[in-house]
């Protein structure tokens, strides 16, 4: 069983059920998918203690605000309780998290100062196309991977954009 970790006081999150994407690819690895609904900062401590209750494998972390403030309370959660999990955004695995995978926030900035360029030259906004992010990364924390007791697969290491040791 793995989890997904969502914040449920959140308007834009639908937290009546798991994302399609996410269920098909659960189904298709044959493994259960449980969501922790954590409405807040005071109840992060209470799903990742539910995370061990149910003896999941591993924890997704989605993207969100309230988590992406919560960092080091995330990481420090994750290795209190011994459990894998793979982040959104790169700084938890700088902060000792395991493993992420999500958008290249360099490349994206790259990307709005272009844009911003195009609008000083006189372009107008509403003329431009909307962009989603090109460039995903994938970082692991192999220091932490150890400590888990976790072998990372040479195929994922060598996809990675980087590896932390």
């Amino acid at each position: 069983m793995m989890a997904l970790l969502v914040n449920s006081s959140n308007p834009a999150v639908p937290v009546e059920r798991i994302p399609a994407p996410l269920e098909e690819a659960a189904r298709t690895k044959d493994v259960r998918l449980r969501m922790l609904e954590a409405g807040g900062e005071s109840k992060i401590d209470a799903a990742y203690a539910t995370l061990a209750e149910l003896q999941a494998g591993g924890l997704i972390v989605t993207a969100d605000p309230l988590f992406g403030n919560r960092v080091e309370q995330l990481v420090a959660l994750a290795a209190r309780h011994a459990v894998p999990v793979i982040y959104y955004r790169r700084d938890f695995v700088d902060a000792g998290g395991l493993i992420s995978y999500g958008p290249s926030f360099a490349a994206a900035f790259r990307q709005v100062g272009a844009y911003a360029g195009k609008i000083l030259k006189g372009e107008k906004p509403a003329d431009l196309p909307v962009q989603q992010p090109t460039k995903f990364e994938l970082v692991i924390n192999r220091k932490t991977a150890k400590t888990l007791g976790l072998t990372i697969p040479e195929t994922l290491l060598v996809r990675a954009d980087q590896v932390i040791e």
